[in-house]
């Protein structure tokens, strides 16, 4: 398992929108492996492939809180929202790829997602509160949104010119 750098906004890559996986292989297996050490090490919840720069539709996940709560981490591959509810809930959300930015965002409360596990079986969960809310934050990303994208054009811009300012700073140095 390999700690991999994550890839940061302003970075077109965020918006690329991911591949399938057709067959779950050694390479996928090991891809899985290096995005939950990367999720762990960030410290963060979630993540996606292509947040280490991997345009493969590919989402890891564990909510455990902290170092002390035993880790929970879950893999999904093709993931795929196949119902949503129409009550909705709002959460603070961040991203590994936004550092130390927060908003409030409103997403259906619950959801139904499809997807691949890595035995290559079509699975099914039903979700809710803070794990539908990182669900539908992760597949976003595979579709080349951001949580950025919910809050108004004047917000967006803002976060979007700080971190192009950031990025401009680090690359002159």
């Amino acid at each position: 398992m390999a700690i991999r750098p994550l890839v940061i906004l302003p970075d077109s890559v965020l918006r690329q929108v991911s591949a399938p996986v057709d067959t779950i292989t050694p390479e996928i297996k090991t891809l899985a492996a290096d995005m939950l050490a990367t999720m762990y090490d960030a410290p963060g919840i979630g993540l996606a492939a292509i947040q280490i720069g991997v345009p493969k539709r590919i989402v890891t996940i564990d909510l455990s809180k902290s170092d002390d709560e035993e880790k929970v981490p879950m893999v999904f591959v093709n993931p795929e929202v196949i119902w949503t509810s129409e009550e909705m809930s709002t959460h603070e959300e961040g991203c590994l790829s936004i550092p130390e930015y927060y908003e409030e965002i409103e997403r259906p409360a619950s959801i139904k997602l499809r997807y691949m596990d890595l035995d290559g079986k079509t699975q099914e969960i039903a979700a809710e509160g803070l794990l539908a809310t990182c669900l539908q934050h992760e597949v976003d990303h595979l579709n080349g949104v951001l949580f950025i994208d919910y809050l108004s054009r004047l917000k967006r811009e803002r976060v979007t010119k700080r971190f192009a300012k950031v990025a401009k700073r680090e690359s002159a140095a």
